[in-house]
């Protein structure tokens, strides 16, 4: 028995110094973020649902999740979003999407889902053309590398956090044509499945909004709000960062989000997105005031703003900044929602 007992000693001795050494070998908060996200943003511009940028994308977070430790898999899917010509005429274009999903099992079925969208805008009309939304030269920093380089950092960092509950990541395609990648991963998810998702993050322009907001889905229940969206909160005002819910009257604070198709499925949901409910019609859609640099004061789908070189000269620091921001955040409030063992 005294033998068994020390070579139980011995391993959980082993185990610990293991997980305490990854954990020692990260770096700073936020800084595999920032690093990540400006490898995608600037080797695979242009990474609209389809494109030979988004598959290599695909395979380019696949690659790190797999080195991580994660089982991770591509997953490619048919789909097809409308095209607005001119007048009432419209047409489908079809486009094939890859969706990375990776997972690390826990000790019980339950599980919390980490959300970002990978792909970057592409023109739904001819009044997108014309206003050069989108595009092969559209680097989607704030739309959204940021939110898939916290995806990964957060990955990065409970690789060696034995947790209660399993962990799953997704970077979905086609969200910028109507969530198509999310309404996929709907799909494969069964009724138990669905049961047991604990909670759904979603991670999507995290950099050129005046302020981080968490919100809580329509159908994701008051006590689940708790724990989840007022959780967040608080720990933004203890590391003294800005953060906010929308208005409560804004019963459309998800639409054309990856959030929204998991909340109409029943599925408890936290976005977290950075712009600034104050401002325009006070609907979300304007992120920060207007001014030379953002006219309309929206940073997503230009191409000339929503690049590393013109958030870095426009809002100096505010990439990396935010990158911090979101992990610290998110880090405890995932550890406590998936019952880490070890911190």
């Amino acid at each position: 028995m005294l033998s068994i007992l020390r070579r139980c000693l011995g391993a959980l001795a082993i185990s610990l110094a293991i997980t305490s050494a990854a954990q020692a070998q990260l770096p700073a908060l936020g800084a595999i973020a920032n690093q990540q996200a400006r490898r995608l943003a600037t080797l695979y511009p242009g990474r609209m649902t389809g494109s030979p940028a988004e598959i290599l994308a695909a395979d380019f977070i696949h690659q790190r999740l797999q080195q991580w430790g994660y089982q991770s898999d591509i997953r490619r899917f048919p789909a097809r979003y409308a095209y607005q010509g001119p007048g009432p005429r419209q047409t489908w274009r079809s486009v094939t999407g890859s969706s990375v999903i990776a997972a690390r099992e826990g000790r019980e079925p339950k599980q919390i889902v980490i959300v970002a969208h990978l792909d970057t805008y592409a023109a739904q009309s001819e009044r997108d053309d014309a206003a050069n939304l989108g595009g092969l030269t559209l680097q989607g920093m704030d739309d959204n590398a940021v939110g898939v380089g916290v995806l990964l950092e957060l990955a990065a960092r409970f690789q060696a956090i034995p947790t209660r509950y399993t962990l799953r990541f997704i970077a979905t395609s086609g969200e910028e044509e109507g969530q198509l990648g999310a309404n996929n991963i709907l799909q494969y998810m069964d009724l138990q499945q669905q049961k047991n998702t604990l909670l759904v993050i979603n991670l999507d322009e995290l950099v050129g909004g005046t302020r981080l907001y968490f919100t809580s889905g329509l159908h994701t229940p008051a006590a689940e709000r708790k724990r989840t969206r007022d959780r967040a909160l608080a720990l933004a005002r203890r590391y003294g960062i800005p953060a906010s819910t929308p208005p409560a009257k804004a019963q459309h604070a998800l639409d054309n989000s990856d959030a929204q198709p998991f909340d109409q499925a029943g599925l408890p949901v936290l976005n977290v997105n950075a712009t600034d409910w104050a401002l325009g019609n006070k609907d979300g859609v304007q992120q920060r005031a207007k001014s030379r640099a953002f006219p309309d004061g929206i940073v997503r789908h230009y191409a000339q703003r929503d690049s590393q070189q013109y958030l870095d000269t426009q809002l100096p620091g505010r990439i990396a900044q935010r990158c911090q921001q979101t992990v610290q955040i998110l880090l405890p409030l995932i550890k406590s929602l998936a019952q880490a063992e070890r911190t």
